[in-house]
């Protein structure tokens, strides 16, 4: 064991005994003798600036000697993150990879994690078939998980293959990080160079007649029986423009409704039926809307087609969270002040058919059009 201490030590020293600690006390927790100890609150506190200063997202030496002073006591795991704030298995895994509970020693610990963050890495990224696939669907305009996700299921066998989202954020978004090209970031779903959280409310009118939402068959809420769709209006520049969207709730399969004319009632519902003619009856049962006065002839429409509709709350686009993904995705084909009175059948056709042939997580990563194939095969 040294007898000389780092500065780096000799602060953490400061701060143990400034805390009540006893000096072998001390000296046990930064592995140390006594007199160590002693000499080291004998000098003049050290200017020197601490050598490792993790960011708040990794365990900061104070959190490794509150651990150590936990196992100490003999608390559990569950009990030492709740009083430092981080999660048991961040916890269980700082343990296990230092010592364990017998062994475990703070100081030494957070040496430990100074010199593998440093510690020369080679990028991921760097692996020139892996750039040249993830650049390709994010060009498809894939999302960072959507990629990561099926690479693993593509290449299950070869790791260099392998790339997590997170990573792929990274690369796009850090400055200095130049794996993949930083125009890049505009393949992604909401354009922006960085990630922030955004908030999005409904205003629509009420519409006569409406069945609530929460008159629905409990079949639907769990998505167990497919049939059930979700609809609404993506709308274009200056409110001049609309197109149509429905999602089914158990595959996420997506279909667009060509408004070229219009988004008054009866266009919506001419344009709903055509979209739905080439499906069997048992795939369309119910259709749950927001309240846009767009469907205000949704009695003529269930007259015609046998579907039963539904409107969500006020304000509550929540309740038909697939829909509302759905059209998120969508603004990567036809982005917000876009005037969509420019896209062609054809267009919202070639659209749908890309977004139904990406994997989708909420699926386990399989395409909604693998997804629908099944359920075809099953009422075939």
């Amino acid at each position: 064991m040294p007898k000389r201490v780092s500065p780096e030590i000799e602060r953490e020293i400061r701060r143990l005994a400034a805390k009540g600690y006893g000096l072998r006390k001390v000296g046990r927790m930064v592995h140390r003798y006594r007199h160590a100890v002693t000499n080291a609150l004998a000098r003049e506190p050290s200017s020197t600036p601490i050598a490792w200063n993790p960011s708040p997202a990794r365990l900061s030496l104070a959190d490794r000697e509150e651990i150590r002073v936990g196992l100490e006591r003999g608390d559990t795991f569950t009990a030492i993150a709740t009083g430092i704030g981080r999660a048991v298995s961040t916890v269980s895994r700082e343990v296990g990879a230092n010592g364990g509970r017998v062994n475990y020693q703070g100081w030494k610990a957070h040496q430990q994690a100074g010199r593998r963050a440093r510690r020369p890495k080679t990028p991921r990224l760097a692996h020139r078939p892996l750039v040249r696939e993830v650049t390709g669907m994010l060009e498809e305009w894939w999302s960072p998980e959507e990629i990561s996700r099926w690479l693993r299921k593509e290449f299950p066998d070869d790791p260099m293959m392998w790339v997590s989202h997170e990573t792929i954020y990274q690369s796009l978004f850090v400055q200095g990080r130049g794996e993949l090209r930083r125009e890049l970031h505009r393949c992604l779903r909401t354009g922006r160079a960085k990630r922030r959280p955004h908030n999005r409310l409904e205003t629509r009118g009420r519409i006569v007649n409406m069945v609530n939402i929460r008159e629905r068959p409990p079949e639907v809420e769990d998505r167990a029986v497919p049939g059930h769709w979700e609809g609404d209006l993506i709308i274009g520049k200056n409110n001049r423009s609309a197109v149509g969207t429905l999602v089914e709730r158990t595959t996420r399969f997506v279909l667009l409704l060509h408004l070229p004319d219009g988004r008054d009632a009866d266009k919506v519902n001419e344009a709903m039926k055509d979209a739905i003619a080439g499906l069997p009856a048992e795939l369309f049962r119910t259709l749950t809307w927001d309240q846009g006065r767009e469907m205000a002839r949704h009695a003529q429409l269930t007259i015609d087609t046998g579907i039963q509709v539904y409107f969500c709350d006020p304000h509550s686009p929540w309740q038909r969270g697939s829909n509302e993904n759905t059209n998120g995705l969508l603004r990567q084909y036809m982005p917000k002040g876009t005037d969509l009175s420019v896209y062609s059948s054809d267009d919202l056709a070639r659209f749908a058919r890309s977004l139904n042939n990406r994997p989708r997580k909420t699926l386990g990563y399989v395409k909604p059009s693998q997804k629908l194939a099944e359920l075809f095969a099953l009422t075939a």
